[in-house]
C-alpha cells in the first residue's frame, strides 16, 4: 500500500479539507469548492494552522513542505489525485469527474505532483492564508 493510499479515519471530523494556506492555487481550489457546496458539507483547515500541523503529523504530511492536500470523508482520509476526486464527486455539479478515479493512482499522482512540486512557481504564493468571506468564515477552522 503507498503512503498517500486512503486510511481510515474515524476520529476525524467529516468533510474536512486540509489544504496548503499560502498557496493561491490551492485557495483558488478552496474557492471552487465552497461556489460549488451550497449544501456547506466541506469546511477548510489550513496546513499553516496549529490544528493543521497537527492534522497533517498524524498522516505524514509535512507541513512545512506539504505535498499533498487532504480530505476526510466517510470516516476515510484521502490524499493527491484521490483528495481532489473525493471532493469532486461529493459536490453535484462535477460529480461525473469521479469516474477518473477509475484511472490507476499510478497514473493519477504523477499529474498531481507535478503541478504540486511547481505551484508557487506557476499559481503564486502569499504570506497569509485565504481571507474568508463574513458569509464563509464558519467553514474555516483553524
Amino acid at each position: 500500500m503507498s503512503r498517500w493510499s486512503p486510511q481510515p479515519a474515524p476520529q476525524e471530523p467529516d468533510g474536512l479539507i486540509l489544504f496548503d494556506g499560502v498557496c493561491v492555487f490551492c485557495s483558488r481550489w478552496v474557492r471552487f469548492v465552497i461556489d460549488h457546496d451550497p449544501e456547506g458539507r466541506f469546511r477548510f483547515l489550513p496546513i499553516q494552522s496549529e490544528s493543521g500541523r497537527a492534522l497533517a503529523a498524524r498522516y505524514g504530511i509535512d507541513p512545512e513542505a506539504p505535498q499533498t492536500n487532504a480530505v476526510i470523508l466517510n470516516g476515510r482520509i484521502f490524499f493527491k489525485s484521490d483528495a481532489a476526486l473525493t471532493v469532486l464527486g461529493a459536490l453535484h455539479r462535477t460529480r461525473p469527474l469521479a469516474a477518473l478515479k477509475a484511472a490507476p493512482r499510478g497514473l493519477r499522482d504523477p499529474a498531481y505532483d507535478l503541478i504540486a512540486k511547481n505551484r508557487y512557481a506557476i499559481f503564486g504564493r502569499t504570506e497569509t492564508c485565504i481571507v474568508p468571506s463574513a458569509a464563509d468564515r464558519a467553514r474555516f477552522l483553524a
